[in-house]
């Protein structure tokens, strides 16, 4: 498997040069790294290339590195049930920049942009509903951003007295705590998983 990931590596960096900047197999995988401009013709090219024929969108992620200039990596996972292969397709953008969507070529993608906007705060442009699906409209911040909270800004609950819903900020109901991570389990006769821990 891994020589016909890149043979159809080289196929596609022969096909496609303006568009590949990076290719790479590992662990059984082929990934390719494209420039954000071209991502579009280059999802054309992988659905309708009679070598590739890539035509199931299976996902589109993002993943966040804070510390770089083009902070996250938008994720696209692509099967072509034709030729048994699997390819992943990744592009670096900026936190201001735009991703041009792929919702032309595959509709199915209008669901997978909206929930990487809702998480990350990543924009599609030419997407054609481009609002939250997971978090409420009125969400602050993007839940999947390795900068944002643990605990969040705000926790929903339902009022008694007032029949609904109320948001409020974040409260912490017990100082931070020091646990000794003793099994919880002390006294119990007989060794318990976790017991080797006892100092």
């Amino acid at each position: 498997m891994p020589e016909s990931l890149r043979e159809l590596a080289a196929h596609i960096e022969v096909r496609r040069p303006g568009d590949v900047l990076a290719t790479e197999v590992a662990f059984g995988e082929l990934t390719v790294t494209v420039t954000p401009s071209g991502l579009v013709d280059f999802v054309e090219f992988l659905r309708t290339d009679a070598t590739c024929r890539f035509s199931s969108l299976v996902d589109i992620t993002a993943v966040d590195w804070p510390q770089r200039p083009a902070r996250f990596d938008v994720v696209y996972h692509f099967l072509s049930m034709y030729q048994n292969h699997r390819i992943r397709v990744k592009a670096a953008v900026r936190d201001d920049e735009l991703v041009p969507s792929i919702t032309s070529v595959h509709p199915s993608a209008n669901w997978f942009e909206r929930e990487v906007f809702d998480m990350f705060g990543i924009l599609f442009s030419g997407h054609p509903d481009l609002r939250r699906i997971l978090t409420d409209y009125g969400f602050r911040g993007y839940p999947l951003r390795k900068d944002f909270p643990t605990t969040g800004h705000v926790e929903l609950r339902y009022d008694e007295a007032e029949k609904r819903c109320v948001y409020e900020p974040v409260k912490l109901v017990q100082d931070y705590r020091q646990f000794d991570f003793l099994s919880p389990w002390e006294g119990a006769h007989g060794q318990l998983p976790g017991d080797e821990k006892k100092a």
